[in-house]
């Protein structure tokens, strides 16, 4: 019975143990094809996600031009159309480049909005059967957006990031990061010429999810 107890006793003191929050693992140079960068990793001890921050030059801690990039393997790996998540990484990873300093916090565990691989599948086949983004996520009982940029913010201010100009459409972002903290100094548009294939999707995000999209109006006579 003694024995019984002193096991117990020490898995629940490994319990208690168990470390919290967001801790800096590696710091490894990384050269793109779009410039040197450093690919800082990250453990997320609160959801167990392995995340990375693509740092390029010395960002300094005002004014960083920052993209939150939510991890999507349809598009960023493997080019789909269906949206243009991968067109927008390579757009934001030039962007840095370009500016000399910058950060793309790139936020595994956001696949489909936060609703995983194989449940963004199973929406988008609902999609190709006539739902819209918002009405697939809905009809499978899940969230419409499940993200938490909590993380990322939790990242930028690990590197000293005070004030970001932000790459992107979506007003959502920039609520959360001044809800943690980080000040927002910009955001900056992050535009993709849309295409056949994801003209719906760029509209549903527009119109029901509030991205700002103006140059979708060029484009009004798709159907």
């Amino acid at each position: 019975m003694n024995q019984i107890m002193t096991e117990k006793v020490g898995v629940l003191g490994k319990k208690s143990q168990q470390r919290t929050g967001v801790e800096r693992v590696v710091n490894a140079p990384l050269p793109t094809v779009y410039g040197q960068f450093n690919a800082v990793g990250y453990m997320d001890h609160d959801r167990g996600d392995e995340q990375v921050a693509l740092v390029y030059g010395d960002i300094g801690t005002e004014d960083v031009l920052t993209r939150l990039h939510s991890e999507c393997l349809t598009g960023d790996a493997f080019g789909s159309q269906h949206c243009e998540c991968g067109d927008q990484l390579a757009s934001a990873l030039r962007a840095v480049a370009a500016e000399g300093r910058g950060v793309v916090v790139y936020l595994r565990g956001h696949e489909g909005r936060g609703i995983g691989l194989l449940a963004k599948l199973r929406a988008m086949a609902l999609q190709a059967e006539g739902l819209d983004t918002v009405e697939a996520n809905l009809a499978l009982g899940l969230p419409v957006d499940a993200r938490d940029y909590g993380v990322a913010a939790r990242i930028l201010d690990d590197l000293g990031v005070r004030s970001v100009r932000l790459l992107s459409n979506n007003p959502r972002k920039r609520e959360a990061l001044l809800e943690h903290g980080i000040t927002v100094a910009e955001q900056v548009p992050l535009l993709i010429p849309p295409c056949e294939n994801n003209i719906t999707y760029l509209r549903t995000k527009r119109e029901r999810l509030d991205h700002h999209l103006p140059h979708l109006d060029a484009v009004a006579h798709w159907s």
